[in-house]
């Protein structure tokens, strides 16, 4: 594919998205590895979307989030997930005061630049519902007001693959609503060997500087529409996400593995992905490695798999890798 005219002027990208490799460098003070995680931790930063994270305990979710949350001088708020929780724990509620005889409202902890949901799925369906909104719409409401939420806003929400006892599955429509689905694996040994020498200490050192502020990110958000991506790229997407719903125009023999594909919303998430990996490749255009280098983790829980692909122990990161095998490339 021939890059586009005019591409090579990086000088308008490169001052906005300069606080990238600060903030890679203070997250890397304190998290071993994870390059991947930072890297679609940016992406949603950058699009406004948010992430859901699987792995198992003690692969330092929690900390990644709580450290990139510092690196940016955003405020952050923790909300462990539980069977008992309330919408009103998560959102905020109505408060009377008697010197007044009116009721005003008290924020919940949703109002906050980064939130992490711990364990979401341990919540019940009426939690779900109010998270719902504020994904989506980026306001809650409260009582009869509706209220806005800090800009950007990022629900970065963690779920632990291992344990299902006391746990709610996410609805597909809330599921559709995270831009990214990543699933953590343990560290390689010699990361895992450094990862001791820095925690194994009476306090360890997990201090970082704000290197960047909240309106940078926003600056660079706006940088995405100068990403410019060509008419065949935009046709690659969609052929993507089509051979999700109808593989066998593309030759692909999975039909009865599919049980639905994935929605619009892909198409959408993947071009917008597709713009922020240029953007943190310093280019001004997309190429199709940039959407490659992203459908895993945007289709991965989009694609939902038939009771035969359950039984037959296939996974959804197969049925996209063949996806991606099938479908001509521009």
């Amino acid at each position: 594919m021939h890059e586009p005219e005019g591409a090579g002027a990086l000088d308008r990208l490169e001052p906005s998205i300069e606080w990238i490799d600060a903030v890679s460098e203070q997250f890397s003070r304190v998290i071993v590895g994870q390059g991947l995680l930072l890297r679609r931790l940016l992406l949603a930063l950058l699009t406004g979307n948010h992430v859901l994270i699987e792995g198992v305990p003690g692969l330092g979710k929690t900390l990644s989030i709580l450290t990139l949350a510092r690196c940016l001088d955003a405020t952050f708020r923790r909300i462990q997930f539980t069977p008992d929780l309330l919408p009103s724990d998560i959102i905020g509620t109505l408060i009377y005061d008697t010197r007044t005889g009116e009721f005003t409202p008290r924020k919940g902890p949703i109002f906050a630049h980064i939130v992490l949901a711990d364990e979401i799925n341990r919540a019940p369906a009426k939690v779900q519902s109010a998270l719902l909104e504020a994904m989506q719409e980026h306001q809650v409401t409260i009582g009869d007001d509706s209220f806005r939420l800090p800009a950007p806003f990022l629900v970065l929400a963690t779920q632990n693959p291992i344990e299902h006892e006391g746990t709610y599955g996410l609805p597909e429509a809330q599921l559709d609503r995270f831009l990214f689905k990543l699933v953590l694996d343990y560290p390689e040994m010699a990361e895992e060997r450094l990862i001791l020498d820095r925690m194994v200490r009476a306090e360890p050192d997990v201090d970082v500087q704000a290197v960047a502020s909240t309106e940078t990110v926003l600056h660079s958000r706006r940088m995405l529409d100068e990403v410019h991506m060509e008419s065949a790229i935009r046709d690659y997407i969609v052929s993507l996400v089509d051979a999700t719903r109808h593989p066998a125009k593309y030759g692909l023999g999975i039909a009865g593995l599919i049980r639905y594909g994935a929605s619009p919303r892909a198409s959408i998430f993947l071009a917008l992905a597709a713009k922020g990996e240029a953007l943190l490749s310093g280019r001004r255009y997309v190429t199709p490695r940039d959407v490659k280098a992203v459908a895993l983790d945007v289709l991965r829980h989009r694609v939902l798999l038939s009771y035969e692909a359950d039984a037959e122990g296939v996974r959804s990161e197969q049925i996209i890798s063949q996806v991606l095998g099938a479908v001509d490339v521009p």
